[in-house]
């Protein structure tokens, strides 16, 4: 063997990644919408990659795709990669220098709506609550769709959370938490030891990339939406 050949492998990889779900591509109310979403506290030099959905715009070739990327950018938020039904959006993805991923055929990502969901008729019985009595290895996303999530093992760096409704975690988070998927704003997620990489309410987030206050860090804690604002606080306090 070459060896040239030996200077690269190709690996399977399993990315977590969060994909922003564009509804407009108004530049000028969009950048009203990240600077409410944001605010002017973001250090944008600490950016995380997404995916940005196409899949509500009619349009996908006639957006400012540089100019929306730049909004996005200057919140922390590094697009790599857009997501639409129609392949031929996959020629605009590569005159940005962008991956492309067919919604077609891949599995959904966990979504941040830039504008709130409409809201959905309530189901006719309650959602059942979904129980999780193992531990969350990194890479494994859980879902509880229409309602809670309860885990009663570690969350492991690397793993993700989802429900429409509230999370429980009756033992140490260090992965991701989204609540309130599809806009339920009154959701919450509790945890025993609060050592998570992220935490979401109704599409609000916050990266975790420096240490809490020790009353919160590794401790019984809530995170709930307040204003439009999300709020940890320790439990029992």
């Amino acid at each position: 063997m070459s060896q040239a050949a030996n200077l690269f492998d190709i690996k399977s990889a399993s990315l977590d990644l969060l994909a922003i779900l564009l509804r407009s591509g108004d530049c000028a109310a969009l950048a009203a919408a990240l600077e409410t979403r944001f605010g002017s506290k973001v250090d944008a030099s600490q950016s995380e990659a997404f995916l940005l959905d196409l899949e509500a715009i009619e349009q996908p070739a006639a957006l400012d795709l540089a100019r929306i990327r730049q909004l996005f950018q200057a919140k922390g938020i590094a697009i790599i990669a857009l997501r639409h039904r129609d392949h031929a959006v996959a020629a605009l993805a590569r005159q940005h220098g962008l991956a492309f991923v067919s919604s077609s055929n891949s599995p959904r990502q966990s979504e941040l709506p830039v504008e709130a969901p409409a809201a959905e008729a309530a189901p006719a019985l309650p959602a059942a609550t979904l129980v999780i009595d193992r531990p969350v290895r990194a890479g494994q996303q859980i879902y509880a769709k229409g309602g809670d999530l309860v885990v009663l093992a570690m969350v492991n760096v690397g793993a993700e959370l989802i429900a429409d409704g509230s999370i429980h975690v009756y033992a140490p988070l260090r992965g991701r938490a989204l609540a309130g998927a599809r806009g339920n704003t009154q959701a919450r997620i509790f945890v025993q030891s609060m050592e998570a990489e992220l935490v979401s309410i109704a599409g609000v987030y916050r990266t975790i990339e420096q240490a809490l206050p020790d009353s919160i860090q590794g401790k019984p804690a809530q995170i709930y939406l307040e204003n439009e604002r999300l709020v940890m606080s320790a439990l029992g306090a």
